[in-house]
């Protein structure tokens, strides 16, 4: 059950989001146990973001997911996560920062897991 939300100043046109939401849906089962069957993805372009005093592209990933995982699946995915938004919106890995959050309550189907 892992959601992944995209914070972008930068524009993420059709053909992008299709690719980042291919490029995701392979790089989730980097973490043991999750892939893309249960991946819910959210992406936000334009936005007005801010970051170190500048508006130049930036991008915030924020992962949250049911249970937890080994901390260098995180770090290897955080990896992977930097090399997408670099390739697909031309973020700098400088300019992004990855952000997760474990839950041990997740709903799904009207009841919890």
């Amino acid at each position: 059950m892992p959601y992944i939300h995209i914070v972008t100043n930068a524009s993420i046109p059709d053909n992008t989001e299709e690719m980042l939401k291919t490029q995701l849906g392979r790089a989730i089962e980097i973490l043991p146990g999750k892939n893309e069957n249960w991946l819910m993805l959210n992406f936000t372009g334009d936005a007005h973001l801010w970051f170190a005093g500048s508006d130049a592209p930036a991008a915030l990933a924020e992962v949250s997911l049911y249970g937890g995982t080994r901390y260098d699946a995180y770090d290897d995915l955080t990896s992977r996560i930097t090399e997408i938004l670099e390739s697909t919106l031309d973020v700098q890995p400088d300019r992004i920062y990855v952000k997760y959050a474990e839950t041990e309550f997740w709903g799904w189907n009207g009841s919890n897991f």
